[in-house]
């Protein structure tokens, strides 16, 4: 196995499309190493981002937040500016391991592991997030839902990695919020994960609406008929089961030893309602 530690995105890229064998990108690690301890894990290539330039930079531009790919998580509650517009995506992101994994972790990596599990991924479907992904033929923006396929499967093609993580710029009254189900509490993987982003009109009532849920399919679910009966609402009581129905309806998960399908369906009604209400406040406080 080589181990090449590139200094631009052009040798990166290059590198992975050259590859002989499957080539894999280490920004933090967290799960790419813990795979290279088995005995089955095979790879002719691992590229190491950490040094290219804005790899480690979140940048605030007039569209919104540019995260590069080997930003660690820990970075992202530190940085106020951006917990301040999209407190859920950063939420989201501090509950992926614990104090120590998120010095190393990534949103970018926990994107590209393809977990239906993944905490942060959700969150960002709900906000609307892009990844900006460059290959041999150039970068391209996809939106964040189009990159995991299914579990431990993407959709990027080869020689290509995700660069940065976009998340749009806020509009005034606007919230987000992210939950999870876990049977511990903390260090634990999702049973049920759900991210809402609302938009507010001046009289409080919603606007727009995006509810994405995890852990509850082979990929991240964009509840869309959840997401609309909110439209409309102030998140009265019947808005709010009427939500809580929708994404029931919405959600197709598998029976495990660690939740039932009856079980997570619940789970993902009532998580929905939480947040829901999490994000109504949060934008009218805006």
């Amino acid at each position: 196995m080589r181990y090449e530690r590139p200094e631009t995105i052009d040798q990166a890229t290059s590198l992975l499309a050259g590859a002989k064998g499957k080539a894999f990108v280490l920004a933090g690690g967290t799960d790419l190493l813990v795979r290279m301890k088995g005995d089955d894990f095979e790879a002719g290539l691992v590229v190491d981002i950490k040094s290219i330039s804005g790899m480690r930079d979140i940048a605030e531009t007039d569209e919104g937040f540019v995260i590069g790919a080997g930003v660690p998580c820990a970075a992202l509650n530190e940085h106020a500016a951006l917990h301040a517009a999209w407190p859920g995506v950063v939420e989201a992101a501090n509950l992926i391991g614990s104090t120590q994994i998120q010095g190393r972790c990534t949103v970018s990596g926990n994107l590209c592991n393809a977990s239906p599990a993944a905490d942060s991924v959700p969150a960002m479907v709900a906000a609307g997030a892009q990844a900006k992904v460059s290959g041999p033929k150039g970068t391209r923006m996809v939106p964040v839902v189009d990159i995991p396929l299914a579990p431990g499967k993407t959709s990027l093609e080869k020689g290509e990695m995700i660069e940065a993580i976009v998340l749009p710029k806020r509009p005034a009254r606007a919230g987000d919020a992210y939950l999870r189900f876990i049977p511990r509490t903390e260090m634990d993987i999702a049973v049920v994960g759900v991210g809402v982003n609302l938009t507010l009109g001046s009289d409080g009532t919603v606007e727009t609406a995006h509810v994405a849920l995890g852990a509850v399919g082979p990929k991240v679910v964009v509840a869309e008929a959840a997401a609309k009966t909110l439209v409309g609402t102030k998140l009265e009581d019947t808005a709010l089961a009427t939500l809580a129905a929708a994404c029931s309806a919405a959600s197709s998960p598998i029976d495990d030893k660690r939740g039932t399908v009856a079980f997570r369906k619940d789970v993902a009604g009532v998580l929905a309602r939480r947040a829901a209400r999490i994000a109504y406040d949060r934008a009218g406080e805006k």
